[in-house]
């Protein structure tokens, strides 16, 4: 349900993206237009909106959770927007042999692809709480349960309704009159025959059957850690199976790395002069971080904050109002631009694109005594950006 929503929402940005292309060219050459300039547009505007829709999934503009928030969704699309118009100048400057130079009609692209993104955003979210809903019941009443039942409640855009139901009445009936779609189990079937035997006889009734780990996975996104024991790591991690899949994940990685800084390039310049040109200290920052099988690395990074910024505090995490950030390094981490030499690293093979925040060792000495199997995450490559940077955008906390 969830990633059927997703590929809906980018099989419409998709569409959108080409009809925005065609109004603006209509636009931008008004009574000159035809679909011979169209057609010519079409390849290498294809190619680059391939790298805006990367650009979209990383400003989060996928997550279902920020459609419902103006607040939170606005922004997000206006940065990604502009990130986008900057990724097209370099690309029609870095290949000018493609036989047109877009300016005003990028832009405008952009402009109105903005506009129908937003509308596009605000329709899912209406269309999808009010109509196609899959109907689900929880059946049993305990800690995880109230919580999965809140969820669904809360959020009714992931495209679940909650409908009661009574275990001391006839269950397939229920299913048929309510027309349910999911049932999740919230009992332990194992102490319970009679329950059995009466899920068994609703098997006619053609709908999911879930267990309460594997509905809150799904809707939550998240995995109850209360569910969560030794043994089901053990029965759950299959790193021999994993071979193939890293591999192709490290090429992915080394052509959306070298790509990513083959389009910044040209920042550089700017954002070295602006950090030399504020207090004449180093230009990049370099921290020890626990990698892969807790193996430390230096992660480098355009440097935020003032020069020897932790001789006093040590070890902390940076706040939201940080007054160790310098003016230019407010900038670059709300554009996080301070992030882009981190490519260095993921070329380097010390981090992947996507995965855990690798933590400093310090933190990682206190996570690991607060935060249980927090170990085991250094079983994977850590990220450039992953979960927690997607729903949380910056790890302040232990939480």
């Amino acid at each position: 349900m969830l990633k059927f929503r997703k590929i809906l929402l980018l099989i419409g940005d998709i569409l959108l993206l080409y009809l925005s292309l065609a109004i603006a060219l209509f636009i931008g050459f008004w009574k000159s237009f035809n679909w011979e300039i169209f057609l010519k547009h079409l390849s290498p505007f294809s190619f680059l909106y391939f790298f805006w829709l990367i650009i979209f999934y990383i400003f989060g503009l996928y997550e279902l959770n920020l459609i419902r928030t103006n607040f939170t969704l606005y922004p997000r699309i206006l940065g990604a927007l502009l990130t986008a118009i900057l990724a097209g100048i370099i690309f029609f400057y870095l290949i000018p042999w493609l036989g047109i130079t877009p300016k005003t009609n990028l832009v405008l692209n952009a402009l109105i692809f903005g506009i129908l993104i937003s509308s596009w955003r605000k329709l899912f979210y209406s269309l999808f709480s009010a109509h196609f809903l899959n109907k689900v019941a929880i059946l049993g009443k305990n800690l995880e349960s109230q919580k999965l039942s809140k969820e669904i409640v809360s959020r009714p855009y992931l495209g679940y309704k909650l409908t009661t139901i009574d275990s001391n009445q006839d269950l397939f009936s229920q299913i048929q009159s309510k027309k349910i779609d999911t049932l999740v189990v919230g009992e332990d079937l194992n102490s319970n025959p009679e329950l059995i035997k009466d899920l068994y006889q609703c098997l006619p009734a053609r709908i999911n059957f879930l267990d309460l780990s594997r509905a809150y996975e799904i809707i939550c996104e998240k995995i109850p850690i209360s569910n969560i024991s030794q043994a089901w790591f053990l029965e759950n991690l299959r790193e021999r199976e994993k071979g193939f899949y890293d591999k192709v994940k490290k090429i992915m990685d080394i052509v959306l790395a070298s790509i990513i800084l083959l389009l910044t390039l040209p920042l550089w310049p700017f954002i070295i002069f602006a950090i030399k040109l504020e207090d004449r200290g180093s230009i990049f920052y370099s921290q020890k971080r626990i990698g892969k099988n807790k193996k430390p690395f230096l992660l480098t990074k355009f440097r935020s904050m003032r020069v020897g910024a932790e001789k006093e505090t040590g070890a902390v995490w940076a706040e939201k109002e940080d007054p160790r950030i310098t003016k230019v390094g407010k900038i670059l981490r709300r554009t996080h631009l301070d992030e882009i030499p981190q490519m260095i690293n993921v070329l380097k093979g010390d981090i992947s694109l996507v995965g855990p925040r690798p933590e400093r060792p310090e933190f990682v000495e206190k996570l690991e005594k607060e935060i249980p199997h927090y170990h085991l995450r250094h079983l994977i490559k850590p990220g450039f950006t992953g979960w927690a940077q997607i729903k949380f955008r910056y790890g302040r906390s232990v939480m």
